[in-house]
């Protein structure tokens, strides 16, 4: 069974490294970190950029008296970063990390998950070839595999002599990829606050087999996504937020489509409409960005789901998931 977080490093040099404002990186273990003045961002204008603008202007909720703090901001700001520094994170930061990703809720504490932080430059090298090939897995000094982990309770029920069948229902799957994502967006928030870029990395599941392969992973687990942390290269052309859905098409009020029918309008109507209105925010921000050839939000969705091909081999997940131990009755 794994980790919670299973580390696979290399001998990294002794050298101090002046980062995320610690002088020493003895700073991580006794807390005097020195932080660097920093003047916060307006709630509205956060807003704004969450939600970009469309030909009837900003997209943002109305606004609102709450005023905002280092954590809303953090929130609010994410980005997705695929430039980073080669130098090595400084002595401390992943078990920070870890320590996040063990802070989020857990399903009845049963902590359903692990995860593999891959450091090693050849081995993070063969992980990128097996999730999409992807440059940016490689240049990032740290790159974690989240994974369902039913590994662990196997093993309980072994040492109690319990027959551990409630494991093989999906029910359990279930479970583990939802506290895998609570601890992982916790490790995510947390590499954000200490002013590192991340990335999550979905095609971890494109060869599934061959991963489980590589990371030694035992029955019973499975590797879910991969995060990339790694300090953002200021050379490259920064990372921006991404505007996102409506929020009127994602937080519904008290029943389904509730809004829609006070509004005189079908459910799909109002869904259109909002979607019409986010085809325009994101090309916008595209072209804001000089990507104004980037089809549409709606399209490339679309498209994105249109044929098995399109899952680049995520189709065969259940299958892997059958042969790894996980019987999804």
């Amino acid at each position: 069974m794994l980790g919670p977080i299973l580390m696979f490093s290399h001998n990294e040099t002794k050298t101090k490294t002046k980062f995320l404002g610690l002088t020493d990186p003895s700073n991580l273990r006794t807390g005097n970190i020195i932080t660097t003045s920093h003047k916060m961002a307006n709630l509205s204008s956060l807003l704004e950029d969450r939600y970009g603008t469309t030909s009837s202007g900003s997209a943002a909720p109305p606004a609102t008296s709450i005023t905002t703090n280092s954590t809303l901001e953090t929130l609010l700001q994410h980005k997705s970063v695929r430039n980073f520094l080669p130098e090595p994170l400084t002595p401390g930061i992943l078990e920070i990390l870890t320590a996040a990703a063990q802070s989020a809720a857990t399903s009845s504490n049963l902590q359903t998950w692990s995860a593999v932080a891959i450091t090693t430059p050849s081995l993070k090298s063969q992980a990128a070839t097996l999730c999409g090939d992807q440059a940016f897995i490689r240049a990032a000094p740290l790159f974690i595999v989240f994974c369902a982990d039913l590994a662990r309770l196997t093993a309980t029920c072994a040492q109690h002599g319990t027959a551990g069948t409630g494991l093989e229902f999906l029910e359990m799957y279930t479970m583990t990829t939802i506290d895998a994502s609570l601890a992982a967006q916790n490790a995510c928030v947390a590499a954000e606050a200490l002013g590192l870029g991340t990335c999550y990395v979905g095609a971890a599941r494109n060869r599934p087999r061959e991963l489980a392969c590589l990371l030694s992973l035992p029955s019973r687990v499975v590797a879910l996504f991969g995060l990339a942390i790694g300090q953002p290269d200021p050379e490259a052309p920064p990372a921006m937020v991404k505007p996102r859905l409506p929020q009127v098409d994602i937080m519904y009020r008290e029943t389904w489509g509730r809004a829609a029918a006070a509004a005189g309008m079908s459910q799909q109507q109002r869904e259109e409409e909002n979607l019409a209105l986010y085809d325009e925010a994101l090309a916008d921000f595209n072209r804001k960005q000089g990507r104004g050839d980037v089809p549409t939000w709606t399209y490339r969705s679309a498209h994105r789901i249109a044929t098995v091909e399109s899952l680049h081999g995520r189709d065969t997940f259940r299958e892997v998931l059958r042969e790894r131990g996980f019987q999804l009755r």
